[in-house]
């Protein structure tokens, strides 16, 4: 899976043609969100296939700004401070969180400055807390 990243307009009807066509064209969404910001608005949406969601996309003048590579990362929901502790772990490793949400499996998923690295941290993390 891949994160797909959107610049839309900030009008009635722009997530609904979203929605409606990868929908329409068996693409589900997997975790994401949208934030809008005065005339337009940001969305990031997990999809398991990013380039022809892009191409559908594209034909209904949605602008994909790109796709991005993803961690996802699963974290102990029963134990309190995972997020800020993880997150701290990635930033004592020098990476830099540009993106993050969850899926429907309640896992993080992450769009970060430097993916190798970032994969290494999600690695030994898991080790850690899942064996």
């Amino acid at each position: 899976m891949k994160d797909i990243e959107l610049l839309l307009e900030n009008a009635p009807g722009s997530l609904a043609l979203l929605g409606e066509t990868l929908g329409q064209n068996g693409i589900s969404l997997e975790g994401g969100g949208v934030f809008y910001y005065e005339q337009k608005a940001i969305a990031h949406f997990l999809v398991n296939e990013p380039e022809r969601a892009k191409s559908l996309l594209e034909e209904v003048q949605t602008n994909v700004v790109k796709i991005n590579e993803v961690i996802i990362q699963k974290l102990r929901q029963d134990v309190p401070g995972q997020l800020g502790a993880f997150c701290r772990r990635m930033a004592l490793a020098g990476i830099n969180i540009l993106v993050q949400y969850s899926d429907h499996a309640n896992q993080l998923i992450l769009v970060v400055d430097n993916l190798e690295k970032g994969k290494q941290v999600s690695d030994e993390w898991m080790k850690e807390w899942w064996g």
